[in-house]
């Protein structure tokens, strides 16, 4: 995959962007990132990228000319892929583990950091996406982006040491992952289930569908609206009811 992203502030990338998942992915040739300051774009001597909006208001705009002129430089430098554009705004799309399995088909993505009130409108006009984070107004798109390039990433072929840790994830399946544990058997009064120290890996699967089934319904039942449930879990989540 190719990653491309347009930002004032290219510092902010050079710490996350190259540690843990995605530096590995970078380093393996699975991924390469280049982010482009789009002030180099500004086409006057001061570079400056914004102004005052049209009518008035709060703040001021990112100019649109910065913005497409960074764009064509990287449709003339990578002239053969396809795009996928992504704007980092509070009106977007909520983004989610869906949206992750989505972008991580692309081929490359580029994702447009706003900054200060906000964007003229005519940048959408190059805009595939538009992404949000939550409800919830961030100071930049740089963490926004951040986020959706490590969520995405994490699901590219051969990134994860284990192929099978994207897809048991929380939210891969629609429910939240079950609980985990690791040595030693019992810490502080506090012991692991005895079905994970059975080795029966038919109860184990199990016990590890039936805790993420209670986990999600205790702590975020709106997701069980969008789960088609077998008999055996509907049946579980009356026993949890009850208890």
């Amino acid at each position: 995959m190719k990653i491309d992203v347009l930002t004032l502030f290219p510092r902010m990338f050079e710490g996350p962007m190259s540690e843990s998942i995605i530096g590995k992915a970078v380093e393996k040739n699975l991924l390469s990132i280049d982010v482009l300051n789009f002030r180099d774009f500004s086409g006057n001597k001061h570079q400056h990228v914004d102004d005052y909006p049209y009518g008035g208001g709060a703040g001021m705009l990112l100019k649109a000319q910065p913005i497409f002129d960074a764009f064509d430089h990287l449709q003339e430098k990578h002239p053969d892929t396809k795009k996928r554009v992504i704007l980092l705004d509070p009106a977007g799309e909520p983004f989610n583990q869906k949206k992750a399995e989505e972008l991580a088909e692309a081929e490359h993505l580029v994702f447009i950091c706003g900054h200060y009130e906000g964007y003229d409108e005519r940048i959408r006009s190059i805009v595939t996406d538009e992404i949000s984070l939550g409800d919830y107004v961030l100071t930049g798109g740089e963490l926004g982006a951040m986020v959706v390039i490590d969520a995405t990433v994490r699901l590219l072929p051969e990134v994860l040491g284990n192929e099978e840790s994207a897809v048991t994830d929380s939210f891969s399946t629609g429910l939240l992952e079950h609980p985990h544990y690791t040595r030693p058997a019992s810490y502080r009064d506090m012991d692991v289930p005895e079905v994970l120290l059975s080795g029966n890996h038919k109860l184990i699967e199990e016990w590890r569908e039936k805790e993420s089934l209670r986990r999600t319904l205790e702590r975020r039942p709106d997701l069980l609206d969008h789960v088609e449930l077998t008999d055996q879990q509907k049946n579980w989540i009356e026993e949890f009811k009850r208890s």
